[in-house]
């Protein structure tokens, strides 16, 4: 629980200074004027008292001990003060001072130096380069911000200092309360990770809102993500999330993933529900405080205009949520409390001139109807409105069974309804769109909860094979797997592979064709051409001896013309297998998160539409379904347009074979599959291709 940083009994401030326009001064007056309950010591060796409180020259001269140091100092100071405060007895330190490894090389050292000062006193350092820590409950605000919110239920860790200070005083403007406010800095010592565990045993939290810029320790902030999301919700706004630095990216997989990627796959495995904006971090956070979860995504939508009920119900659709119309029996009773011209569809329309009795007999009988999950209550201050009234009947209306979101929308006219919405408990958004995305947001970590146990599957497979193959490639300095060994490397994971081998004239082509049987593919075998078919390197259908070798002759032409610098091993040939839908599955290795897996349709919807999803490995059965369900083509493989479904299952398998065999070799960098053949319901798919990449030696995989 971090105790000492958070509820310490006794805080030493080095640093402390008399001049108001000091931040020594500024954290010292907060701690002072917030109500700390503990001993101050402000230690500053010229200044005998400030603002009323003796001043140590050195904490040498303190008799007692501390439990936190907070060090406002010049950089060059501030290794001397944490070595007096270690020395005086404190688990924890902040050191809210700048010029650290935010400045270059030697800050960095110094910054080390620091941490291994804190290590080796059993101690826990916090920044550099922070705000410092608000606890409302422990009514300690050692930070120099100048807001402070009321005590409240959402914690917000942030990596920005200055953030938290803008997030401070709109939190203080806007009445919204706060349990803790941590900066975390430079994390040199204490980051996220920390944090979380802490605030996920935190009686005084019950939502955690993050800003991050970086995340160091992938493994770690899942493990500790989904156990905070798994006892309150966890809400983080990223940003810096573009890939840093240029990447060699050799398949598609690692072209196609990236930085904001792997950290989507993250928080969708872990929990975290992500925030868009800055607006969207505390829309959800609200949403999350003061309303229960919801049983499922259907909302109901009541509004007093068409329009607003429109962009609610546009809104709806967009983000995927289901907007079913209210039961015969809700209608029936709607029709009995409302004018005949009310709509009692779905948005319900009370009318321009909905006065707050007629808003609450509609809520009344959408709120027990079983087929919604939550109300939205959308408001325009029309004459008969009288929003202040409407909230407060609103407020004693709601039994507290479903979440209640609500947009009074307009400026004075609703302004003190807004006021006392926040008062009562009831989110208010400034425009529909954004309550439904809070909802969503309520709806997906909901589901999450109540997702069943994670059972990852293990298959048997012939690593020894593997190992073969992956050790030859090493040893020969060859990191690029092609077709041939990449489908050794599948086939020994139970992937399906249709008889086939490598040919290094047209001689040996016909007598490897004439073995397997016909028709067969014939592609070009080179590591130096990754998409065949652009240089003429593939070939299918071909029926007879005399195909394959004029075939074979004229592939080699073409491509020696069209690529006369690569490395042509010879072509391989291959049964052909039946047609089926083309779907490419991939793997990258994420530097943070270890290996993330794809899928997409092949062809255009991968090349040109970029539809595909992402998830971090081990996955499961059920993850393995969602990856598809996540493409925005997969109507197209349940059989949208007369065409017969493909076997999502085979699919779901191939996925799941994948994980395994990333996890087990995490030196295989990249992978792709492309095309799997995927068939009607009970056919098998196959490998058509596939490729791989490895980590040259020297490189720490995961």
């Amino acid at each position: 629980m971090l105790e000492s940083l958070l509820f310490p009994k006794t805080v030493a401030v080095l640093g402390a200074s008399r001049k108001p326009d000091k931040v020594g001064h500024a954290v010292l007056a907060n701690l002072l004027n917030g109500g700390f309950q503990g001993t101050l010591v402000p230690v500053n060796p010229s200044a005998g008292e400030i603002l009323g409180l003796a001043v140590c020259p050195s904490l040498e001269h303190f008799s007692g001990e501390i439990d936190l140091g907070i060090v406002v100092l010049p950089a060059a100071q501030v290794k001397d003060a944490v070595e007096s405060c270690l020395a005086s007895g404190a688990r924890s330190v902040i050191v809210i001072s700048a010029g650290f490894k935010e400045v270059g090389p030697e800050g960095a050292e110094a910054e080390r130096e620091l941490v291994a000062l804190c290590e080796a006193s059993g101690a826990r350092l916090m920044g550099p380069n922070c705000l410092g820590v608000l606890n409302t409950h422990h009514k300690m605000n050692a930070t120099f911000a100048p807001s402070v919110p009321p005590e409240g239920r959402i914690a917000v860790i942030s990596q920005s200092g200055a953030l938290c200070v803008a997030i401070l005083d709109w939190a203080a403007s806007q009445r919204i309360g706060m349990s803790k406010v941590i900066s975390i800095g430079n994390k040199a010592d204490l980051d996220e990770v920390a944090f979380l565990q802490a605030l996920a045993a935190d009686d005084a939290t019950n939502v955690i809102a993050g800003y991050l810029e970086s995340i160091d320790e992938g493994d770690a902030f899942l493990r500790a993500a989904e156990e905070a999301a798994t006892v309150k919700p966890v809400v983080v706004l990223k940003v810096g999330v573009t890939q840093a630095g240029a990447r060699a990216a050799s398949s598609h997989t690692g072209s196609l993933a990236g930085a904001d990627i792997a950290y989507g796959a993250a928080f969708k495995r872990s929990g975290v529900i992500r925030a868009e904006n800055i607006e969207a971090l505390f829309d959800y956070a609200l949403a999350f405080t003061f309303q229960p979860l919801p049983a499922g995504d259907r909302i109901a939508v009541i509004t007093n205009a068409g329009g607003p009920g429109i962009m609610a119900a546009d809104a709806t659709e967009s983000l995927k949520l289901r907007m079913v119309a209210p039961s015969e029996a809700t209608r029936e009773s709607l029709r009995k409390v409302l004018p005949a011209a009310a709509a009692v569809g779905n948005p319900i329309d009370v009318i321009g001139d909905a006065d707050p009795d007629r808003y609450i007999r509609a809520f009344e009988q959408v709120q027990k109807d079983p087929n919604f999950d939550g109300v939205l209550v959308v408001v325009t201050p029309q004459n008969m409105t009288r929003p202040l009234e409407l909230a407060e009947k609103l407020a004693a209306a709601h039994d507290g069974t479903k979440p209640l979101l609500t947009a009074f929308m307009g400026g004075n006219a609703v302004t003190p309804a807004r006021e006392r919405l926040m008062e009562l408990g009831i989110p208010n958004y400034p425009a529909p769109a954004r309550a439904v995305a809070a909802f969503k947001a309520m709806a997906d970590y909901a589901a999450w909860r109540r997702r069943p146990p994670r059972v990852v599957a293990r298959f048997p497979a012939n690593r020894r094979r593997v190992d073969r193959v992956l050790q030859w490639h090493v040893r020969s300095g060859k990191f690029q797997i092609g077709e041939v060994e990449a489908k050794e490397i599948l086939r020994a994971y139970d992937f399906r592979i249709f008889p086939g081998s490598l040919a290094r004239d047209a001689d040996e082509a016909v007598d490897v064709a004439d073995r397997i049987g016909y028709p067969v593919v014939l592609k070009i075998s080179s590591p130096d051409i990754i998409h065949k078919s652009d240089f003429g390197g593939v070939r299918i259908n071909l029926a007879n001896s005399e195909q394959v070798r004029d075939a074979f002759d004229l592939m080699m032409v073409r491509v020696q013309r069209l690529s006369p610098n690569a490395g042509i091993r010879g072509a391989y040939v291959e049964r052909m297998g039946p047609r089926g839908r083309e779907v490419i599955l991939g793997m990258t290795q994420d530097p943070q998160f270890g290996p993330m897996l794809m899928f997409g349709l092949g062809g255009i919807f991968v090349e040109v539409m970029k539809d595909v999803t992402f998830h971090l490995a081990p996955i499961t059965q059920e993850e393995a379904m969602q990856m598809l369900m996540g493409t925005r083509s997969y109507a197209l493989l349940q059989g949208a347009r007369g065409q017969a479904p493909v076997d999502l299952n085979a699919i779901a398998l191939a996925l799941q074979r994948i994980s395994q065999l990333a996890t087990d070799y995490p030196e295989i960098k990249e992978l792709d599959i492309n095309p799997l053949i995927v068939g009607e319901v009970g056919s098998e798919a196959y490998v058509a291709d596939a490729r791989m990449t490895l980590e040259p030696p020297g490189t720490e995989p995961r």
